[in-house]
């Protein structure tokens, strides 16, 4: 009957036509303000959709995919089923990063008869933090045909990246930087029974990387048989960091633009990027909460 009316109201008032039909004109008039009126749901997925927009505007945040969106919406006080994120970040062509590369060899084994024993054994969990580090290096490519590369260290118990270098060469002193920032940013917080677990790569089984975690009183750990899966964690940061950091550009200009670059996102990384290993909380923020639980004390330094 709406129908009906609309077609011949151009030629006749509504209410004559309502009168002629026996129609109620407040119900056309209800109904036409139904149609007019978007759905409280049309409404609260605009209102989410600025949410959405909102938080992957945030530095760092447009490499989130449904979960992490909807995880950083809670932190932020909005309510949202995870459901609700991931069916409008679809509608409206949102993902997350996936993209890979390949890799030139960043590890050459170094001597196995002076090789440490394997500590892990592939159990990358801690208690604490300052309990145990995992150390690797990646690469990045360059424009033309060079690289430069990346060395982190990374604690196992909030995945914080404690200490990290960047390079144009493999040389030991790239592992050596790595090392000396992550033992001087945590010098009040080291632990008796922290453990340096790295590859097989000459750089971390080298005399002196070997001599510097004696005098720190640390204890060095290598894994056994040379594949990824012997440090499996650090593999993971140096994938997030190519995702991340790296694979956002065809190729760098110069070693100091990624400098720059890996500086600004292991800021954001520690300080700011959730973490589903923390509860989808930040590393340091993962952190101060363990150390303000019942009893905690800081670890005597080594």
């Amino acid at each position: 009957m709406v129908t009906f009316i609309d077609a011949h109201r151009d030629r006749f008032d509504v209410e004559p036509l309502c009168a002629e039909a026996g129609f109620p004109a407040s119900t056309y008039y209800a109904a036409k303000k139904r149609e007019k009126a978007p759905s409280a749901r049309s409404v609260r997925d605009e209102q989410i959709m600025g949410e959405i927009r909102r938080v992957r505007a945030k530095k760092g945040c447009g490499m989130y995919g449904a979960k992490k969106v909807w995880k950083e919406l809670l932190r932020d006080g909005v309510k949202v089923a995870r459901c609700t994120v991931e069916r409008l970040m679809r509608k409206h062509g949102m993902t997350g990063l996936v993209a890979t590369r390949r890799r030139p060899r960043t590890t050459v084994p170094g001597d196995a008869q002076s090789r440490p024993k394997d500590l892990v054994d592939r159990e990358f969990r801690a208690p604490a933090p300052n309990q145990l580090w995992v150390a690797d290096i990646t690469y990045v490519p360059l424009a033309g045909d060079g690289f430069c590369y990346a060395a982190f260290v990374t604690d196992v118990f909030s995945r914080a990246i404690v200490g990290w270098q960047v390079s144009d060469t493999l040389r030991a002193e790239l592992a050596l930087d790595a090392l000396e920032m992550a033992l001087w940013s945590r010098k009040q917080k080291l632990s008796k029974t922290l453990v340096h677990h790295g590859d097989r790569g000459v750089q971390y089984m080298s005399i002196r990387y070997a001599q510097r975690l004696t005098d720190a009183g640390i204890a060095q750990s290598v894994g056994r048989t040379g594949d990824s899966y012997d440090n499996a964690l650090s593999e993971s940061v140096n994938a997030l960091y190519k995702k991340e950091v790296v694979n956002q550009q065809d190729a760098w200009n110069s070693t100091a633009e990624v400098v720059r670059a890996t500086a600004d996102w292991i800021y954001w990384y520690n300080h700011e990027r959730l973490h589903s290993w923390c509860d989808y909380r930040p590393p340091i923020e993962f952190e101060q909460v363990f150390w303000q639980g019942p009893a905690r004390e800081y670890p005597q330094a080594a």
